[in-house]
């Protein structure tokens, strides 16, 4: 039992490890017609070597053959000629080291899979004296079935397009030469010719023969395209026209022109017809602000073209609207313009294009659309990375309407070059960013968005985007007093590039704060002097006594009511003792004076100084300047002398000695006095000084000066007073 198991157990092991071929699919037979029977499957390649066989059965005759390859050679079988046609059955085996796998048997019936060569084309030419029309010659293929009716499919297209256009027809006939007529050409154009045919109960066409041209004849012209391009009026009234035109669309590419022949004319006036022939597909006209008919026929060897006219307005007509809308886009390598319109009437449109770059009629190009509203221009038509203009004008029978424009580009790219920026209103925390659109030769596309890049020195960079109607942005949240470095960079949809940078410093302090500052200050003091107005407005009296304080009338004193004799009695000034030389002397003595003293001595100064004058003056003078014989003048105001008392003045010398005026004023002002000064302090010659610094008035400021004497004299005063008793 166990030895069993032993032999058996390698067994299995193998069966299981064991990789047979995949097994053949997907067959396909050929009947090359007089060449061989060709069949292939799948799949077209094994991991391991494979060996195919495939096996063949016949209904009519009940006979087999096979052919074999590997998988080397690939996955097809051919077997040699076959005459005979009817139906076979088809099976496939797959062998390899492994062991061997087989298809499904397929059944074929060879009628409908023959396959024949390619006719050969041998002419394609006019037929004279038909128009529009060339003639295909070709040779029936020599290994086609005799007794069998071919189909055909003919291909066509004018030499400069790229769409094929097909005909399908069949010949029963055996001939050898065969022949096609292909009408409904264009005159005067080139065509490209190819064919290829089947059995005719075949499903399998054969190849295309090559390609062959042929040239339709010559005719007239066809009515040529007309157009207008509208300038302002001159000075002198007229109004220059360009007027343009050429072959209509469709028309064939090898049409020939000889010239051209232009009449025109006012609308209400054919009598003033202008005709003019040239060969030039433009013509320059100066017209009046009427309105004009244009003509223009084109002519050749065969003939004229029919009549293309056009309708040239007057200045002041006023065109009709009807483009509501309008766009562009590229779609398969072509741009697509779509409009809308809202009056269904008008059945055609003349599309007009230039680049934005100029503006001369003679770059324009225009086409004719009718009856669709969209018109269509290949890529390789147009410059990449130009703006065109593209406008629209609706045409309703002789009226030509108001345009409808945009612009468009083929293909975008980034800009050439980026904006050129500056920073204006440079403040604390804010800057203006403002820059300068980019020249058309250098945007390459629609500028879709500007992004502005900031950053602060050493820190990290910033960047905010607008529109591309914006040129111009204020940044915010600046630092201080701290330089930045920023940069814009203009975008279109094929990417972005950058412009200039430019460096900036904030500001330390804003016109802002120093101006809150000043409004701060002079509102202060503003506010203080409309409180002092207030106050001095509520209370007049204070403000005037603070401003403006008092002085004593000394007119209205109570001395002025003293006797005379009294007075003299009180001063006691007739004699002076020589002992108040010595410096003991100097110092005055307490002294109880009246309180209004001072008062007295002021009013009655000048009647005093007078008395004393007559009694002693050339004493007293010696005295009071120490000894030195000084001159003074004496007062002239006299206000309070007696009625009866008549008085004589001494004649006296005007002059002063400078030195020492000087010397008794500023002993005066800071209250030192001179030796006779402190000797005789009730004496005429204490206000001698004052006398001499001001002759012209009093001092009004004396009252204030005698009071500081007072209290310096109150002391010593009185001491001297008894001695001199």
């Amino acid at each position: 039992m166990w030895a069993w198991a032993l032999w058996i157990l390698p067994l299995l092991c193998k069966f299981s490890l064991a990789a047979l071929p995949a097994k053949p699919e997907n067959i396909s037979c050929i009947f090359y017609y007089k060449q061989n029977f060709t069949c292939t499957w799948s799949p077209e390649e094994e991991d391991s070597y494979t060996w195919y066989k495939v096996k063949r059965f016949s209904h009519e005759d009940r006979k087999s053959d096979s052919c074999s390859s590997t998988s080397e050679t690939g996955a097809s079988c051919s077997f040699p000629r076959t005459i005979n046609i009817g139906n076979y059955d088809i099976q496939v085996e797959a062998r390899n080291a492994d062991g061997i796998i087989a298809s499904d048997v397929t059944h074929w019936n060879l009628d409908d899979i023959i396959k024949i060569e390619p006719p050969n084309v041998s002419s394609v030419k006019p037929v004279l004296g038909i128009k529009r029309m060339v003639q295909i010659k070709w040779k029936r293929p020599l290994l086609a079935p005799v007794s069998s009716a071919l189909n055909y499919m003919l291909r066509f297209r004018t030499v400069n397009s790229a769409h094929w256009m097909e005909v399908n027809f069949t010949i029963r006939h055996i001939n050898s030469e065969q022949t096609y007529n292909l009408t409904g050409l264009q005159a005067s154009t080139e065509y490209v010719v190819t064919l290829q045919c089947a059995a005719n109960e075949s499903q399998l066409w054969s190849g295309w023969s090559q390609e062959k041209m042929g040239t339709t004849e010559e005719e007239a012209p066809l009515s040529p395209d007309l157009w207008r391009v509208l300038r302002p009026a001159m000075v002198d009234g007229r109004r220059p026209v360009k007027l343009l035109w050429k072959k209509a669309k469709g028309a064939p590419v090898l049409e020939k022109t000889l010239g051209y022949n232009i009449w025109y004319f006012p609308e209400n006036n054919t009598n003033l017809t202008v005709t003019v022939n040239t060969t030039n597909q433009q013509l320059e006209l100066y017209l009046e602000d009427k309105t004009y008919w244009v003509s223009v026929i084109s002519y050749n060897s065969l003939g004229e073209s029919p009549v293309a006219t056009l309708r040239i307005p007057a200045i002041d007509e006023k065109s009709f609207q009807c483009i509501e809308a309008m766009q562009a886009c590229l779609t398969q390598g072509q741009l697509v313009v779509e409009w809308q319109s809202s009056i269904p009437e008008v059945d055609s449109w003349m599309v007009e294009w230039f680049s934005d770059l100029t503006t001369e009629p003679s770059t324009f190009s225009w086409e004719s659309v009718s009856p669709a509203r969209n018109w269509t221009i290949q890529q390789d038509k147009l410059k990449p990375f130009w703006c065109y203009n593209i406008s629209v004008y609706p045409m309703l029978r002789d009226q030509v309407g108001q345009p409808y424009s945009i612009q468009a580009y083929v293909k975008e790219g980034i800009p050439s070059t980026g904006p050129v920026a500056k920073a204006e209103n440079i403040g604390v925390h804010t800057v203006s960013i403002i820059w300068k659109e980019i020249p058309k030769r250098q945007r390459n596309g629609f500028i879709s968005n500007y992004t502005v890049f900031y950053q602060a020195e050493d820190g990290k960079q910033f960047s905010k985007t607008v529109d591309s109607s914006i040129l111009q942005y204020g940044l915010e949240s600046l630092t201080r007093k701290t330089s930045y470095t920023v940069h814009v960079m203009a975008s279109t949809h094929a990417g972005g590039t950058n412009g200039t940078r430019i460096n900036f410093k904030t500001l330390s302090i804003s016109v802002f704060e120093v101006c809150l500052i000043i409004s701060l200050v002079g509102g202060g003091l503003l506010f203080l002097i409309i409180l002092t107005v207030a106050y001095g407005l509520k209370k007049p009296i204070k403000l005037k006594h603070l401003c403006w304080p008092d002085v004593p009338n000394p007119a209205k004193s109570s001395i002025a009511t003293w006797h005379e004799d009294d007075f003299k009695d009180k001063l006691n000034l007739n004699e002076f003792d020589d002992s108040l030389n010595t410096e003991e002397d100097r110092i005055l003595k307490p002294y109880s004076a009246p309180k209004d003293f001072i008062d007295r001595l002021v009013v009655n100064f000048e009647n005093f100084l007078e008395e004393f004058s007559t009694e002693d003056s050339g004493k007293a003078k010696e005295k009071i300047l120490g000894g030195e014989k000084n001159e003074y003048v004496t007062s002239p105001y006299r206000p309070y002398y007696s009625l009866g008392e008549s008085f004589v003045e001494p004649s006296i010398s005007t002059e002063v000695p400078s030195r020492k005026s000087q010397h008794l004023c500023s002993g005066m002002l800071e209250g030192t006095f001179s030796e006779a000064e402190e000797q005789l302090p009730y004496s005429a010659q204490s206000l001698g000084p004052d006398h001499l610094c001001e002759e012209e008035a009093p001092n009004p400021y004396l009252k204030n000066l005698m009071i500081t004497r007072e209290l310096l004299m109150s002391e010593e005063l009185p001491d001297q007073t008894k001695r001199e008793v």
